[in-house]
């Protein structure tokens, strides 16, 4: 009105839709101006009412905004008992055939043979790689009846050729000729419009409670052209709307030397969106995890072994309430024979790992141990893949393995507190560092250092003395720097901090 009065002015002259809609039938006969004005009356009737109904609740109700696919979806679900995310061995060994194997006439592309080839072997020798880790899990969910969706613009084969979901030459989707009854599987290749696609998996989230619905970027980076989704829907559509969604959203994300449009996913940026408290740690007990994924308005985390995918990927669908899940994928993390675990860490008993302690010689005398590496996520040098194998190959051809322990935090979002004290308790003469490939600025740094020093401040009294240390790129305006001899520096700047002991 105050910035354009002349169009407001013709604006009020003119009719309105309905009068215009309701004179044109009026004219052709359709309906009669008593028929209309009744039609009038009795939905303005209708609104009244719902209107009076309204301002007689005193309380909301949560299901009172659920659609009808959520019926009975709380009823018989208990909020703080998680079932079991492992699976029986002849499940997983007969998905790891199905998933390597095709129809006898089927014309397989050469190069695919060998990917399959492989697949049959891992299966064989009990172990998964990163791909396998996936489809063990979707494989598994689907037996069970669940519906698992994946879109994104190169999820087909993946962005680094590891998935391979369908064989073509002619397509064939093993992973819909598991069994008769199974739930189908949908994956399909979208357009590169990363706003438009992951606003409509968002959306299919929210109708569709027992699916899993995965959004996948190309790469992580490309994540920011659907900043206003994740801002507006996914991080805080359940505290806006009390709409709950258990949407994954796969984000390739590692310094690997390809320059500031392909290494970051902005690990920040999602940080800064949860909502956790620096100043509060949640009472620790037997439903300590539990409680803090309920509280938490989603689930951020940064697996590195494909047992770790394969349980969150589960643990979306068997959890008894919907939450987002952000996954920081790896790229050569996905063919590193060291990042490959055993079908015993997928069995029944075992579960996702919020947090993985370190397991080598420095665990055996923790009393010698003079640091406490913590890291989370990806780091490449040259060949050398993923920050934690990488630390582990730069400490131990250092000869230093027994003076520096590294441990992993897996899940960054809600923050497994409980196993990070007790990690520091186990070496009471080792400083503390965290190591991560991201700049200062960036990267986890920022969220970690003020819950870590509150940690030890509130829970471990006689280490208030230690200053967090810091192992990292320096802080800078650009996700990565263009140039390979650069990034080559950088990454050595980080192994010579954590190899410094004094």
């Amino acid at each position: 009105m105050f910035t354009q009065p002349l169009m407001y002015k013709r604006i009020r002259k003119q009719p309105t839709v309905l009068e215009k809609y309701a004179k044109k039938l009026i004219a052709e006969g359709v309906v009669t101006e008593e028929e209309l004005k009744a039609e009038e009356a009795k939905y303005s009737k209708v609104c009244d009412e719902a209107y009076a109904e309204a301002k007689a609740q005193t309380v909301m109700y949560n299901r009172s905004w659920l659609d009808s696919p959520w019926e009975g979806f709380f009823d018989t679900r208990d909020p703080m008992k998680l079932p079991s995310t492992g699976v029986e061995e002849s499940e997983l060994v007969e998905i790891g055939k199905a998933v390597s194997s095709y129809p006898p006439d089927f014309v397989v592309h050469p190069g695919l043979k060998r990917v399959l080839a492989e697949r049959e072997t891992l299966t064989k020798n009990r172990t998964a790689n990163w791909a396998l880790g996936e489809f063990l899990a979707y494989g598994s969910l689907l037996k069970q009846g669940t519906h698992v969706r994946i879109s994104g613009e190169d999820v087909e084969r993946g962005t680094f050729a590891h998935r391979h979901a369908d064989v073509d030459k002619m397509t064939y989707v093993p992973l819909n000729h598991l069994s008769d009854k199974q739930a189908p599987f949908t994956i399909c290749n979208s357009s590169l419009s990363e706003y438009a696609v992951m606003g409509f998996e968002m959306g299919y989230s929210l109708t569709n409670p027992n699916a899993l619905v995965i959004w996948e970027a190309q790469f992580g980076d490309f994540a920011n052209t659907a900043q206003c989704i994740i801002d507006q829907f996914v991080s805080c559509g359940q505290q806006k709307w009390v709409r709950q969604s258990n949407l994954v959203v796969l984000l390739p994300h590692g310094y690997e030397g390809m320059g500031p449009e392909h290494s970051s996913a902005r690990i920040e940026r999602f940080l800064q969106l949860s909502n956790d408290d620096e100043d509060f740690i949640p009472m620790f007990g037997p439903d300590f995890t539990m409680q803090s994924l309920h509280d938490s308005n989603w689930i951020l985390a940064n697996c590195t072994t494909p047992a770790n995918m394969f349980h969150i990927l589960r643990r979306q669908i068997l959890l008894p309430f919907r939450r987002p899940l952000c996954v920081f994928t790896p790229k050569s993390l996905l063919r590193l024979p060291e990042a490959r675990s055993s079908f015993d860490d997928m069995l029944p008993g075992t579960s996702f790992r919020p947090y993985i302690p370190d397991s080598g010689p420095a665990s055996e005398n923790p009393e010698q141990v003079k640091k406490l590496i913590l890291c989370s996520g990806k780091a490449t040098f040259l060949s050398l893949p993923q920050v934690y194998y990488d630390l582990v190959k730069q400490v131990n051809s250092s000869e230093m393995s027994r003076d520096i322990a590294i441990s992993r935090i897996e899940q960054l979002t809600p923050l497994p507190y409980d196993l990070i004290k007790e990690d520091i308790e186990r070496y009471p003469n080792a400083v503390v560092q965290w190591a991560q490939e991201e700049h200062k600025n960036m990267g986890a740094w920022t969220y970690i250092r003020p819950r870590l020093e509150h940690l030890i401040r509130r829970l471990l009294p006689d280490r208030t003395h230690q200053k967090l240390i810091y192992a990292g790129r320096p802080p800078s305006s650009s996700t990565a720097t263009g140039r390979k001899s650069m990034h080559v520096m950088e990454t050595s700047q980080i192994f010579k901090s954590v190899l410094t002991l004094s």
